[in-house]
């Protein structure tokens, strides 16, 4: 594999023109940003707005958001169709990392190179900021999606209130945390916690982006198994990363996993076969999408993205 700035495919819209990636995520990020910014703004009482907008604000890659709108365009919709559950998303995606972060999950100092929300604005106003950031997220999508059919955006809101409630990441975390010190955790265990944990609200965010853009039965399948496969191999990065990567990389606490003695794919594989596995998973995801020609660039350079980043 190469880098993700040096993969070169054709742009979907323009056949012949050449596909950046790096550009690609740069401008995607940016809008993605701005919506972002302009979804939360400064009200009273000034202290919760202020908390969730510091998690929300916070930078990453923006890649659930950016997955959403990819997949609709995809499909055949528009940015403008897409962004208000993307930006939701991204809301869940944040109220996820703040709780993850509090002292009875994961009791972690930093995320994306800052201080976490608790360590900044206490555990009581964090736990909060996450409850008004995933209560919010339904209401946006309901206030300010447009041009897209009721029943299409009543589909979007069940999908990812079961990505995120127990039988999606809130489950996986439940797992994960009865898990941590057992290094006799098996890989069926491993495989539910990050299926459920990791990988339902990245499902949801490419599923959500095809639901939105009138994707058929056959082809929210393909979706599915493409996102599924996808969102597995993120978290076997993420777990190598865990062991390889710096803390100035990660933009948080290197080797939070050997710390909790938790099982992780390279425990169990090892570094080499983990990657191994990770480039297959991504391998069959991308299959899924070949229906689609060029249309899906974007999406199989996304997904070949998630195995080379190194943050």
């Amino acid at each position: 594999m190469v880098a993700a700035d040096n993969i070169q495919t054709k742009q979907p819209t323009q056949p012949g023109a050449k596909f950046n990636l790096k550009d690609y995520l740069k401008a995607r990020q940016q809008i993605c940003e701005a919506a972002l910014d302009k979804s939360l703004p400064m009200q009273y009482p000034e202290k919760i707005y202020e908390a969730m907008r510091y998690s929300l604000l916070a930078g990453g890659k923006r890649l659930r958001p950016i997955l959403c709108i990819a997949t609709c365009e995809m499909i055949g919709g528009t940015i403008d169709m897409a962004m208000p559950t993307a930006c939701a998303l991204e809301m869940v995606h944040t109220m996820s990392l703040i709780h993850d972060d509090l002292p009875a999950m994961d009791n972690d100092d930093y995320r994306r190179g800052k201080l976490t929300n608790h360590k900044v604005y206490g555990e009581d106003i964090a736990i909060l900021a996450g409850d008004g950031l995933l209560a919010y997220a339904f209401e946006f999508i309901v206030e300010n999606t447009q041009n897209v059919a009721p029943d299409a955006i009543l589909k979007v809101v069940s999908r990812i209130g079961r990505a995120v409630g127990a039988a999606g990441l809130v489950g996986g975390q439940v797992v994960d945390l009865e898990s941590e010190g057992k290094s006799d955790t098996k890989i069926e265990t491993l495989n539910f916690i990050h299926n459920h944990k990791t990988a339902a609200l990245l499902e949801a965010c490419v599923v959500c982006g095809g639901i939105l853009a009138g994707a058929n039965t056959e082809e929210v399948q393909r979706l599915s198994r493409y996102s599924q496969n996808i969102g597995l191999a993120f978290q076997i990065i993420d777990d190598i990363l865990d062991i390889t990567a710096t803390q100035e990389q990660l933009g948080k606490t290197a080797g939070k996993d050997l710390k909790a003695q938790k099982v992780t794919y390279p425990s169990l594989w090892g570094i080499e076969e983990s990657r191994k596995k990770a480039d297959q998973l991504i391998k069959d995801a991308c299959a899924e999408l070949q229906p689609y020609g060029e249309k899906a660039q974007p999406l199989i350079a996304l997904a070949h993205f998630i195995t080379n980043r190194n943050h």
